[in-house]
């Protein structure tokens, strides 16, 4: 069994990823939501979390973990392999290495969380993956919070937040990048709004599917199972349940037995 976490919704775009890329896995996903967002908060509590997590998914049963956060992943991904040495434990990060190789103009843009943008671990993946490029990091306060609450994500349904993006898009598009790396799972549902900003000006670059074909090395990809998805959560675990319809992922609805577990972590 496959276990993703994340410190809400946001790593559902993973899980959506592996289940597409090995469809018999048996996978459970772990939302922190009574600690969300991690975005905001320090170093020491997230891995804290991470650590506390990865032992409870373990302890589930679990054969491999997938830390499916940014912010996770640069505070506590080294700590949890050192946990687990084990078992395989995959991170995600923010797509600089293809995105800086793609640039034809030799500038790209990270939009990240504030723990993210500021994380020493992005830092050290730009200083080895984007030599001679330059990367725009930017902080982009609240957006995972509007895709953790379900709010409108579209420019018609609340062209208020529609624009904010765009304040905040359309100087580094000015600046003249040409790939624009979504660093927090969350984004990926942000995705077609951040799309129609910037058509023919830049590409966005989503590690999702890079993070599944991970996995799949990793933990075997022949992973058999019967191909069920446990849901559990930490808080608010009828809000999980709403968000695999209204993130656009019903269809993962139908391998999920039971309502999501409340998790008492």
């Amino acid at each position: 069994m496959i276990g993703v976490f994340d410190s809400g919704l946001g790593g559902l775009s993973v899980l959506s990823a592996i289940v597409r890329a090995s469809p018999g896995a048996d996978l459970v996903y772990l939302a922190d939501t009574a600690h969300l967002p991690y975005g905001n908060k320090s170093d020491e509590f997230i891995c804290a979390r991470v650590l506390a997590i990865g032992r409870y998914l373990a302890e589930r049963g679990a054969s491999s973990l997938v830390v499916a956060c940014n912010t996770a992943t640069a505070a506590a991904l080294s700590a949890l392999r050192e946990q687990h040495p084990g078992i395989p434990v995959i991170g995600v990060e923010p797509g600089v290495k293809p995105a800086a190789a793609a640039s034809r103009s030799g500038m790209i843009a990270v939009l990240a969380t504030e723990s993210t943008a500021s994380s020493q671990r992005l830092s050290a993946l730009i200083r080895a993956h984007a030599g001679g490029v330059v990367v725009h990091v930017e902080a982009c306060p609240g957006w995972a919070t509007r895709v953790e609450t379900l709010q409108p994500i579209d420019r018609d349904s609340d062209p208020v937040f529609a624009a904010e993006v765009a304040a905040k898009i359309s100087p580094l598009l000015d600046a003249g990048i040409d790939r624009l790396v979504l660093g927090c799972t969350h984004y990926s549902f942000l995705a077609p709004l951040i799309d129609s900003l910037i058509a023919g000006r830049a590409e966005l670059v989503d590690v999702a599917d890079a993070v599944a074909r991970q996995v799949l090395r990793q933990s075997g990809r022949n992973e058999s199972g019967s191909g069920r998805l446990e849901l559990l959560s930490t808080a608010t675990p009828a809000r999980l349940d709403a968000a695999l319809p209204a993130l656009g992922l019903g269809w993962l609805a139908d391998r999920v037995e039971r309502p999501t577990v409340l998790a008492q972590i």
